[in-house]
């Protein structure tokens, strides 16, 4: 894994502001298929938020979550310290990440906090570890 293991949180107002970016993010999503909008605002570790958004194709394999997306903006600008992503699907519909953005973000860093609406106006906070486990790592015995 190559990016910086973060243990403790942010604070919870940081992540309710990255919430509202992710939300932001969502208005801009291009999503004809599914009717599904998703924004996603991504922390790095020296506090720099990289917000986007799904972006969906005629053909659905070449279609983007937001969450890639964001990580893509994080890499680009030359970081790879994300500590924590909020997801923001359409209003009151909890979202979190699909398996493949789960991979991408344990690539990263398996412990950072994911932020999801719970679907009642208030948030969740869970750790990616906890979401997702066991991600593949490449050269990694399983014996």
């Amino acid at each position: 894994m190559r990016g910086l293991s973060q243990q403790v949180p942010p604070p919870f107002q940081v992540l309710k502001d990255l919430m509202a970016k992710a939300r932001g993010a969502r208005d801009n999503a291009y999503a004809p298929y599914s009717g599904f909008p998703v924004g996603a605002a991504v922390l790095s570790g020296d506090g720099v938020v990289f917000r986007a958004c799904n972006v969906e194709n005629g053909s659905y394999g070449l279609s983007v979550c937001a969450e890639r997306n964001a990580v893509s903006m994080l890499v680009v600008s030359g970081r790879v310290n994300p500590i924590a992503i909020a997801v923001a699907g359409p209003p009151g519909v909890p979202c979190t990440p699909c398996g493949a953005c789960r991979q991408v973000l344990a690539e990263f860093n398996p412990s950072m906090s994911v932020v999801l609406e719970d679907g009642e106006g208030g948030l969740e906070v869970i750790s990616l570890e906890d979401l997702f486990p066991r991600p593949f790592q490449l050269g990694e015995s399983r014996g």
